[in-house]
C-alpha cells in the first residue's frame, strides 16, 4: 500500500508541478515583454547584470533544493499515514483547464496594475460593490494587484489558481506542512472525548482549501472557517458544500466566539498581510478563543534569515506583488510575538517558501 501511495504521489505531484510551471513560465514571458515595452531607463551596466545573474543562480539553486525537500516531507507524511493522499493530486482535467483559461483572461488586467503602482481602494469598492466603511483600511488595499481585491466573486474564483501558478504547483504542499500536527491533535481528541466533537477554527480561511484538507483527515471534528470577505466565504461554501464546515463572516480582530471555546486554531498566509499592531490583536483573539492546553498552528511566509540564499527573492516580492506589510513580517521576531500573546512556541519548521509555527496555550 505504501508503494502504491508513493507512486500515486510522485505521478500526481510531477504532473501538477509541470502544469503550473508551464503557466508560470508563460506569465513571466508576458510580464517581461510588457516590461521591455515600458522601459525608459538606460541599459543596466554589465557588472550589475553579472552580479544579478550570480545572485539569481544562488536563488534558483535554493528554490530547487527547497522544493524537493518540501515534496519529500509531504510524501513522508502520506506514507506514514499522518494524512491521506491529497485530492489535489488527482484534479478534474476540465476544471483545471477552465481555471487556467480564466487566469490568463484576467492576467492582462493584473499586469496593467502592476505597472501603475496602484495603492488605495480596490476597484470593486470604488464601483460601489461594497460599503468601504464596513472594512478596516488595511483590508481595502489592492493586494497582489488582483481584480476586485478580497471582496468580489471573480477574485475568489481566481485566487487559488493565481497562488498555485505563483508557486509552480507547490502552494498546497506548503500549506499541508501545518496539516500534520492539526490532524494528530484532532484524532487524539476524537479518541479521548467520546461523544464530544473536537472543534477547530481557521482564521482567514479564504476559499476554504485548508479546511477541506482537515475534513478529509478528521471526519468528526467541528470545523469553523472565519473570513472577512462574504465573496470568499460564498465561494468556499459552494466549493466545499458537502464538507460540513461552518462559515463565519467576521473580523479576526474581534472573533465572535466565547473564551476558551475551541480546541485548535489555525491560520494560513494571513499574518504577512496584516500591519504589526493588527497581527498582535488577531493573535490575542486566537488565544482568547482557544481552550487551555489547546493547539495553535500558523503557516506563513519565510522570514529574513531563515534561508539566507532566498532573502533577495523575499525582499523583492512585495514590489512585484503589492504586499504592503510583507517587509515588516520579514523582520518581525515571531517567537517574541507568540511569547507576548501568552503562547508556548513548541516548534518552527521551514517549508520551502513558508514557515510553520506550532504553539500551545498553557493550561
Amino acid at each position: 500500500m505504501s508503494v502504491m501511495r508513493s507512486a500515486a504521489y510522485v505521478a500526481g505531484q510531477t504532473a501538477r508541478v509541470g502544469w503550473f510551471t508551464g503557466q508560470y513560465v508563460a506569465t513571466r514571458v508576458l510580464a517581461n515583454a510588457q516590461a521591455r515595452r515600458a522601459a525608459t531607463s538606460a541599459p543596466t551596466p554589465l557588472g550589475d547584470r553579472l552580479r544579478a545573474f550570480r545572485q539569481g543562480r544562488r536563488v534558483r539553486r535554493a528554490l530547487t533544493q527547497g522544493m524537493l525537500k518540501l515534496f519529500a516531507q509531504d510524501l513522508a507524511a502520506v506514507q506514514s499515514g499522518s494524512y491521506r493522499l491529497p485530492r489535489d493530486l488527482t484534479p478534474n482535467p476540465a476544471d483545471a483547464v477552465r481555471r487556467a483559461v480564466a487566469y490568463f483572461q484576467d492576467l492582462p488586467a493584473v499586469m496593467g496594475r502592476r505597472g501603475s503602482d496602484e495603492e488605495g481602494l480596490i476597484e470593486g469598492l470604488q464601483a460601489g460593490a461594497a460599503d468601504a466603511t464596513s472594512y478596516p483600511d488595511y483590508y481595502l488595499q489592492a493586494f497582489h494587484h488582483q481584480t476586485g481585491g478580497w471582496l468580489t466573486e471573480g477574485s475568489a474564483k481566481l485566487y487559488d489558481q493565481q497562488v498555485e501558478v505563483l508557486f509552480t504547483g507547490a502552494a498546497a504542499a506548503m500549506r499541508r506542512r501545518g496539516l500534520g500536527p492539526v490532524v494528530q491533535r484532532l484524532r487524539a481528541l476524537e479518541t479521548a472525548s467520546g461523544d464530544n466533537r473536537p472543534s477547530l477554527l481557521d482564521v482567514g480561511c479564504g476559499t476554504g482549501e485548508f479546511l477541506a484538507e482537515i475534513r478529509d483527515n478528521a471526519a468528526d471534528a467541528e470545523l469553523i472557517g472565519l473570513d472577512l470577505s462574504p465573496a470568499y466565504l460564498a465561494h468556499a461554501d459552494g466549493r466545499h458544500t458537502k464538507a460540513g464546515i461552518n462559515w463565519l463572516e467576521a473580523n479576526a480582530e474581534t472573533i465572535p466566539l466565547p473564551d476558551g471555546s475551541v480546541d485548535v486554531v489555525t491560520s494560513v498566509y494571513l499574518f504577512h498581510e496584516l500591519p504589526r499592531p493588527v497581527r498582535a490583536r488577531v493573535l490575542s483573539e486566537m488565544v482568547r478563543v482557544l481552550r487551555p492546553g489547546g493547539l495553535l498552528v500558523l503557516v506563513d511566509s519565510l522570514q529574513a534569515g531563515d534561508t539566507p540564499a532566498l532573502d533577495p527573492a523575499l525582499r523583492g516580492f512585495p514590489k512585484s506583488f503589492h504586499e504592503p506589510y510583507y517587509v515588516d513580517w520579514l523582520e518581525q521576531n515571531a517567537p517574541r510575538m507568540f511569547e507576548d500573546a501568552g503562547l508556548a512556541l513548541r516548534r518552527e519548521e521551514l517549508a520551502w517558501l513558508s514557515k510553520v509555527f506550532v504553539a500551545d496555550k498553557p493550561r
